[in-house]
């Protein structure tokens, strides 16, 4: 990646594009289905975005507020801030490493992210959008402290998986609460927005959990859904069909006041000196992290963009600019509710005219192997042991980008990982660039012949299908189907090796029809020129590779990406001097699959599928015998009716049988 950007605010006038992905919680390693799911695609759009031209910024960084954070930093031995550090410099190299190019890549703990925070709030209170309650919450007696409602476990009341948390449940992804509503008077359950836990118990040493009373407040989302529907209907079009599901489904159950604040240290503070706020009530807690979390995405462009001028407004130019500018918010579809409903009602209760999020990218998720990834199990392939493989990091973005899980679950496979590398780009796009390029150094003295595509019918159709494909691969990328467009990339370097069998480019063919060898080689040199900008937001070094090889980019420069409406063909221009030719890719061998395979996670991978299994046959014999049961039941059932009709008198059939036989004469009716 090349120098820090420097800050801009938006054009007037201009397409303004604000990227956001969702800011990971800092005290772990991110896997591969973590930086598939919101990093790594941002940075493909952004990226494209700044090729195209558009005023572009891409904000993310590490959310870091949090008990799970008060906890670990706990059993670390170490203050959270500290913690906090250890784990958001992991993230960034991380990031690095993958060549993920922010913008800005902060946090949330600056005193920008507070004053915003607590500015929102402020407005949210005085607009009639926050109400009190005194709750039950759950307190755990042996390490003397409320539990964050992630560090209660046990049974979904919704779903009855038998792992769910606190605050929501990975089987079925509803979002619970810790604790079974109370009962009011009549003994009638309180209506609850979401599900709960049945037998609850402290994640962190088993004890069940007290009910304590105490004090919170709430951000009332029932006063703002009529207000939330029409925006959401004007925006929701281009969304997921999971996305839009998961938001409809939280609407047409009518949402319920949330609470916002917690009984912790770590987080940002309830402001004080607010009419018929007590400061003494809320003294001891801070902003639950949901609450807070999307607020960093304006707070951290505010370190970026406003930095070291604590009044800057340059921030208010993206975050408060819905006309100028469109909001792009890429994550995990766990992620949904809290970008589709919290933060545009925290938003729209302000009264202020936000920039709400208009274009929202979600996946779904990423497995591993036919399992699932475990980072306290060593499953999985996590982000600070990609690099052990020895493969560029530009492979692990083609692949998982290629495996994209955009509209279902997908799969890590390590045979796929290398047939990708040895096919897909070695024999295709590898070859392409080797084959041209080497030509061109061998037969054309390394520069880009005089050349005329007029007299080539067949090379002038070449041009208009390749143009056919860019515009395809235009749309796609702004619609954020980024698989699809990788895939046109793909096609329209095939495009190219076709277009070298057809000529039959050779020593024979530079002999006997220069003109069309030259003609050939001009139009194939701008081909992989088109090829090197169109796959940059994708694999951006081994762009830059192809660039140098053609003589556009010098050792150690980046050069910007550009990628046209239209593609002339005209971008390298004849007696211009070519680079050297360079291996973009070489032959992983088979042998790697078993050796990577049990390096991330080989035996521990064959237990998960082993209990998954069992699992899964236990509950398919358990619906046999169910089934059996059923039919036990109805053979039992079929004896008793065929028993008591062996032994009934034939004077005892029932009078609407009577009634109904014809050989049985009327009854005389009685006045």
């Amino acid at each position: 990646m090349g120098a820090p950007r420097k800050p801009i605010v938006p054009v007037p006038g201009k397409e303004n594009i604000l990227i956001t992905s969702a800011l990971p919680y800092v005290n772990n390693v991110p896997h591969l289905g973590n930086i598939i799911g919101s990093v790594l695609s941002a940075d493909v759009f952004a990226r494209f975005c700044r090729a195209r031209g558009l005023p572009t910024i891409y904000v993310c960084g590490s959310d870091q507020y949090g008990t799970a954070t008060e906890t670990k930093a706990l059993s670390e031995g170490v203050d959270p801030a500290t913690l906090c550090a250890k784990y958001h410099a992991i993230h960034k190299e991380i990031y690095d490493w993958f060549r993920i190019d922010f913008d800005v890549f902060g946090r949330t703990p600056t005193p920008e992210h507070t004053a915003i925070v607590q500015d929102i709030f402020s407005r949210l209170w005085k607009n009639g959008f926050i109400e009190q309650r005194e709750t039950t919450q759950a307190y755990c007696p042996t390490h003397s402290s409320f539990l964050a409602d992630r560090y209660v476990e046990g049974e979904c009341s919704i779903c009855h998986d038998k792992g769910a948390r606190g605050d929501q449940c990975d089987a079925c992804g509803n979002l619970l609460d810790p604790l079974e509503p109370d009962r009011d008077a009549s003994g009638n359950q309180e209506t609850k927005a979401t599900g709960w836990l049945i037998n609850p118990r402290c994640k962190l040493d088993g004890t069940t959990p007290e009910r304590r009373q105490t004090k919170h407040l709430y951000l009332r989302l029932d006063a703002l859904q009529e207000e939330i529907k029409p925006w959401l209907a004007s925006v929701e079009k281009g969304w997921s069909a999971n996305c839009v599901s998961i938001t409809h489904s939280w609407l047409d159950q009518g949402l319920k006041p949330r609470g916002i604040t917690r009984d912790l240290k770590w987080g940002v503070p309830i402001p004080t000196g607010l009419d018929g706020l007590s400061d003494e009530d809320y003294a001891q807690k801070v902003f639950y992290v949901w609450f807070d979390a999307c607020i960093g995405y304006p707070s951290i462009t505010k370190t970026f963009t406003d930095a070291g001028n604590p009044d800057g407004t340059n921030w208010e130019k993206w975050w408060k600019n819905p006309d100028d500018v469109s909001l792009y918010q890429f994550m995990g579809k766990d992620n949904v509710p809290f970008h589709t409903i919290i933060f545009p009602a925290s938003q729209i209760g302000t009264g202020e005219n936000w920039t709400k999020v208009k274009h929202l990218s979600t996946t779904e998720y990423l497995n591993y192997e036919g399992g699932k990834f475990s980072k306290s199990k060593g499953v999985g392939v996590f982000g600070n042991n990609a690099r052990d493989t020895g493969i560029d990091p530009d492979i692990w973005r083609y692949y998982l980008l290629s495996r994209r899980p955009e509209t279902s679950d997908s799969e890590f496979k390590w045979e796929d990982f290398i047939d990708v590398n040895n096919n897909d780009l070695l024999k295709n796009l590898g070859n392409l660039c080797q084959r041209v390029i080497k030509f061109c150094q061998a037969k054309m003295e390394g520069v880009v012949p005089e050349h005329d595509l007029s007299p080539f019918p067949a090379l002038q159709q070449h041009k208009e299908e390749v143009n056919k494909q860019l515009r395809q691969y235009n749309a796609e990328l702004k619609g954020l189907k980024l698989r699809a467009a990788l895939s046109t990339v793909m096609s329209i370097s095939a495009m190219g090796n076709k277009l070298l069998q057809d000529n039959k480019l050779n020593n024979q063919l530079l002999a006997e029809e220069p003109d069309r060898c030259r003609a050939v080689i001009g139009l194939a040199l701008n081909h992989i020129h088109l090829l090197a900008n169109i796959l940059s937001p994708y694999m951006p070094e081994k762009a830059q590779s192809i660039l140098r090889q053609l003589g556009v980019a010098r050792a150690g420069e980046e050069v910007p990406a550009h990628i046209p409406d239209t593609w002339e063909a005209n971008a390298l221009k004849p007696g211009q001097a070519i680079g050297e030719p360079e291996l973009l890719f070489t032959n992983i061998p088979a042998a790697k699959i078993e050796e990577w395979r049990e390096a991330f996670g080989g035996e521990e991978l064959r237990k998960q599928k082993q209990l998954e299994a069992e699992k899964a046959a236990a509950k398919k014999a358990a619906k046999e015998r169910e089934k059996e049961r059923k039919k036990q039941r109805k053979a039992e059932k079929a004896a008793q009716e065929a028993a008591t009709l062996a032994i009934r008198p034939a004077d005892a059939r029932p009078a609407a049988e009577v009634a109904a036989d014809p050989s049985e004469p009327a009854q005389p009716v009685v006045n």
